[in-house]
Order: C-alpha cells, then structure tokens, then sequence
C-alpha cells in the first residue's frame, strides 16, 4: 500500500466552485451551499481505500456531531470508476445509505472537482469558515491502517470546533495520507510536479 500525501492547498483559498450529484438522492449539491454553513467539510474519500476504511467510521461520527452544530458536510468520490469500479455510484450509494451518513457523497466523475481543490489523496480533507476562506487541510488525526493508534479525529475535530468558537486555527498542519486518487488514463495533474 504506497501512500500519498496531500498537496497541502493554500490557506485562504475561496472554495472552489462545484455543482455535482449526491449519488443517495440525485440532486445537484454546489460549492454554494457550503457557504450556508457556518463551517464546511469536504472530504474527498472513496469505497475501496483501505485508508478510507480504517477512519470510515469516524466519518460517520463528523457528520453526527458537527452537522447539527451548522458544519456544511460533503464527501466527494473522484476516483476513475471505470478502473475502480467498487467506486461506483451504486455501490457509493450502498456505501452511504448502509452508513446513514448525514451528509451527501457526491460523484465527480469529470475529476474536476479534485483537481480545482488539488485534492491528492483519500482520505483528503478541507475545512473552510463561514466566509469560505479555507483554513485547514491536513490529516483527519495520526491514526493509520496498523499503526496502532485509535482513531479520534483530533486534527480536524480541533480545527472545526476552532472555527465553530470564532478561533483562529493553528496554521501547523499536518498533511493527510492515503491512496492517491485513482486519475482518468493513469495521468495526474500537473500539480504533483
């Protein structure tokens, strides 16, 4: 399992503008709509990431805890599914309905949402406040597949409940790991250098 780590988009970048389907109720969900929040989570994750899968449950738990408190909460599949096809809409709408999650997984089956966040990996997530000024990227916690520490979420849980509080949020992150996304023809964008 080679892991990949996020690019680590700068901070204070406006929220890239997006309209994709939730694959659970079909409607389009926009970038827009995170701006109703006071607080939006995006996570670019997939089915099939054992990274994803070891923080999956987690994932649940974000959107049970933060989504009443008024956290605008998306997760967005970019992965190649005719590649990957466990990472396909039906199977994306297994996976969310099965997990009663309380947020939408969205298709982008064009890749161009992932590119515009310069989204690298899954799990890979962005916390933007209520002015969608972007102020963290980074880990979900240290928590890896067999390394042994519980997964609790800190890292971004401390960023969230930051912006939920009107805190500035430290500006020392760390990069998330996991699988890279799995990129139309094999080729990745030209930010990967």
């Amino acid at each position: 399992m080679v892991a990949t780590p996020s690019t680590m988009l700068p901070l204070g970048t406006q929220v890239p503008e997006f309209s994709l389907p939730d694959v659970v109720t079909g409607k389009t969900v926009s970038s827009r709509e995170l701006s109703e929040g006071k607080a939006a989570l995006v996570m670019f994750i997939c089915n099939h990431c054992p990274f994803v899968k070891h923080v999956m449950d987690e994932l649940g738990r974000l959107g049970e805890d933060y989504v009443p408190q008024g956290v605008r909460i998306v997760a967005i599949n970019s992965n190649d599914v005719e590649t990957y096809p466990q990472d396909d809409a039906e199977n994306m709408r297994d996976l969310a309905t099965t997990r009663r999650w309380r947020f939408p997984f969205l298709l982008d089956e064009e890749q161009d949402v992932a590119k515009s966040f310069r989204a690298a990996c899954t799990p890979d997530f962005f916390v933007f406040d209520g002015g969608g000024r972007l102020v963290y990227r980074g880990q979900l916690d240290e928590s890896r597949p067999n390394n042994e520490v519980a997964v609790t979420g800190r890292d971004l849980r401390g960023a969230l409940d930051a912006v939920l509080a009107g805190r500035a949020v430290s500006s020392e992150q760390i990069p998330s790991l996991g699988c890279n996304i799995k990129w139309k023809h094999g080729k990745q964008p030209d930010y990967f250098g």
